[in-house]
This record gives C-alpha cells, structure tokens and sequence, in this order.
C-alpha cells in the first residue's frame, strides 16, 4: 500500500478528532504504518519524531518490548469481563499498586475508559458525596480561567478554552470561574512563587463567598495543557489545598496529562506535597497502548456511599470497557518500568537538554518567553515581546511550524501559537538536537510576515 492509497480510503470514510477536514484539501494526511521508539514510519519508509507522544500518551515508546509482552500474555488469558460482580487480577493488582505510588490517603480506585469519562466520574462522585451527607446544596464547581479538563458535557462545562467550549455553552451547567496563576501573565521583574501567591486571592475570595454551594475545586497541578501549556508554581497548589479544607470543599487534580512523570515526579501534587481528595488519571497510565483511566479518591469519600442497598447511595456509574484486562496489564507494564529503571532522573537530564536545544530562542524578537515543567517544554510566540502581543490566531502561524516539521522529518504540533514539546521518556539527547533544530527553523519561517 502506498500513502495516497490509504489516504483516498481515509477521507471517504473516517472524521478526524479536532480538525476541520476541509483542511485535508491542500494539508495531506500523514498515513503511519507502524512505530518504534521515538519514530513512527508511513507506508514509504518516511520516519517522523514524536516529539507530542502522540498526544501526550506515550511514554516509553512506541512498540516497547516489555508492554508487548505483558500485553500478549494477558491476551492468551483473558481479554475482558464485567466488572461489576466480577474481578480479575490485572484490575485489582493494577488499583494496589496506583494506591501505593498516588500521594498518601488515596486509597480507593475507580476505573472509567479515558480522561474526560475519569473528570465525569469525579464531579458526579463529588456531588452524591454530598448528597449522600444531606448537602445536597453542593452542586457547584469551581474551575480556572483556561483550564481544559475534555470534552464531555461535563467535562466541557468545568473548562474554560473557549475553542472548544463556546458552540456548546448552551447545554452545559455553570462553573464558577476564577482567574488563572498562569505565569505567563505576571508582571516584569514578578517570579513564579509570588505571581502564584498573589493570584490565589481569587481563589479565596470565591471560596469564601460560595462554599456552601460549591463540591469541588478541580484544576491541572503545574500545567494547564490544551490552553496553551501555560504554567504556574507548586505554591498555588499548597494554598489550594488549605483553603478546601477550611471551606469543606473538594479539591480534584487532573492530573491525566501531567501524572506520570511528565512534570518531574510522578505525579504533580507531589510538588506541592498535597493529596488531592479525588486523582484523575489517564494517557500515561497504560504507555499509550490502551485506553483506561482511574479516579483515586479517599475511604471519607467511599465511606459515604457504603450503605444498604435499600438506601439507594450506590455510585450507579459505569462503562463497558471499565478495568479492562489488556489495558490493566499494560498500566501494570508501564509502571513496572518505573519501579525497574532510573526514569525520573534519566527525565531531569532530558529535560536539560530539552532547554538546552532551544536555548537560541531567548532573545528571538517574536520568542515571548519559554518556559518549562519537567518534560513539558513550550515556546509562545508572539507578535511583539514588548506588551506580549500575539498574534492573530486566524494566521495560524503554529500550522506553518507544524508544515515545516514534518518536511524534516519531525511531528510537532502546535497548541495555536505555542510550539512544544512532550515526547517519549526514551528519546535520545541528538533526537532532542534535532527537535531543537527543527523548532528553531520553523519558527524562523512561521514569524515572517
């Protein structure tokens, strides 16, 4: 089969997740074949690096030795089975050993299929925690400007990138909104911390004024990734935590981007040494082999829905595919290297590298800053540096990056404006000077007027 073949087939049948396909009348299709590593190879023999692990999943390469295996065993064994009155090891082996690595009092696992399924599952769990406590009143969220937390309905209501969130506005329920400590927007001569700090007076305001209304806080710790991956300092994430306790309120982390490592520890509430009372997790989880998420909360919250049937205090959600063996087995392979291998600190090493690729880029005049949470570097780009002045998104100077880099052999796709880079934990450092290389000369092409 050739590229073209695949892809005559492709735009006569399938619709593409975020994209509108009108594009694929003049920007091709990229047919892949198969991967291995960092690389994935078209029908051609064409190599890309996967510099975005394949939106964010990846994280030990594509067609890993030791998830191949896992996974083969457990397909000779069992490929799936009802979950509810039913168990099988992988489910249970995989929630005691996401207990043992999550931030301490998290001791109970529910599994959902993906990300926005696992924020659906916490918001509701949040909610009938306080039904169930006769506070019922409690049905508000609490989320920040530029959050992103998917694209189910209620997912979709407690973010705030108006890109996907506006045609939908109609049909989702009210979150109450509270500006961002994205660092991005401090002041000169302002550091993270006191940026962080100042911006969480807002938070406190709301607190104070709608806590008997409010279940949950919900945020992305240290990262805000599909707005842009805008950033902020582990202190909000301290403040954050005291200010629920005080006003018995929730606190959810989605952590579905950045858990496993991508922020430099395993999980990034461990930064600001907090335990969240609900753990969103997903892409990471199974190496970006299969899909599955799990929402870890606290035995207070499972306490309150542990009851006689008669009482009707069940958590009555589910999904098909919930604690699939296959992608249990895959998590538990995923986190099996991270038990056997250095990878956190061989990521610390990356990640100075990863800065170091890209270091000419700090005094480029439409550079207006780069910043960097562990694995997850960003360059925003901007119009002006002085004011901070974006450029016009209709431009779509990020597609032009994008172009570029997939001329040189490299997936980067940009978030509007902002080239960034997440790739696999198993690239190389001159794979990371290529990334750099490829980054610096399509911006260079994507900032001419």
């Amino acid at each position: 089969m050739r590229n073209t073949d695949l892809i005559r087939r492709d735009l006569g049948v399938l619709w593409h997740p975020c994209t509108q396909m009108k594009d694929h009348e003049w920007l091709p299709l990229v047919p892949i074949r198969r991967g291995k590593g960092v690389w994935l190879e078209d029908f051609e023999g064409r190599r890309y690096l996967d510099a975005v692990s394949s939106w964010w999943v990846n994280l030990f390469g594509h067609a890993n030795p030791r998830i191949n295996a896992a996974v083969r065993e457990q397909l000779d064994e069992l490929e799936h089975v009802i979950l509810a009155g039913f168990s099988h090891a992988p489910a249970v082996e995989l929630a005691e050993r996401l207990v043992e690595a999550a931030p301490a009092g998290l001791s109970r696992c529910f599994y959902a299929d993906n990300g926005s399924s696992a924020v659906e599952v916490a918001l509701k769990m949040s909610y009938h925690y306080w039904r169930n406590l006769g506070r019922g009143g409690k049905r508000k969220f609490v989320t920040l400007s530029n959050s992103y937390h998917g694209e189910t309905l209620g997912a979709l209501a407690v973010g705030d990138v108006a890109l996907y969130k506006e045609t939908y506005k109609p049909l989702l329920m009210e979150a109450i909104t509270v500006p961002s400590p994205d660092c991005w927007q401090r002041e000169p001569g302002v550091d993270w911390e006191a940026h962080s700090r100042a911006m969480f007076a807002h938070m406190e305001a709301t607190l104070a004024e709608h806590a008997d209304e409010v279940a949950a806080v919900i945020v992305e710790p240290l990262v805000q990734c599909a707005g842009g991956m805008r950033m902020y300092h582990p202190v909000y994430l301290s403040l954050l935590r005291e200010a629920c306790d005080r006003h018995d309120v929730h606190l959810i982390a989605d952590e579905i981007a950045v858990g496993f490592g991508r922020t430099g520890t395993l999980f990034a509430c461990e930064q600001a040494g907090v335990t969240p009372d609900f753990l969103c997790l997903s892409k990471g989880l199974t190496g970006g082999y299969l899909p599955l998420a799990a929402v870890l909360t606290t035995d207070a919250v499972y306490q309150a829905f542990y009851d006689d049937y008669q009482r009707l205090t069940a958590f009555l959600h589910s999904h098909s595919y919930t604690g699939n063996p296959l992608a249990c087995r895959a998590a538990l392979a995923t986190l099996d290297i991270f038990r056997d291998e250095p990878v956190l600190a061989r990521n610390r090493e990356l990640a100075a590298a990863m800065y170091d690729a890209v270091r000419p880029l700090e005094d480029h005049p439409n550079v207006g800053e780069i910043r960097q949470t562990g694995m997850i570097l960003a360059i925003e780009l901007v119009r002006e540096r002085a004011g901070k002045v974006p450029f016009d998104w209709r431009e779509r100077r990020g597609l032009k990056v994008y172009q570029h880099a997939l001329s040189r052999g490299v997936l980067l796709r940009p978030l509007g404006n902002v080239v960034y880079f997440m790739p696999p934990y198993v690239i190389s450092e001159p794979e990371i000077a290529l990334l750099g290389e490829v980054a610096r000369e399509g911006i260079a092409l994507a900032v001419r007027d």
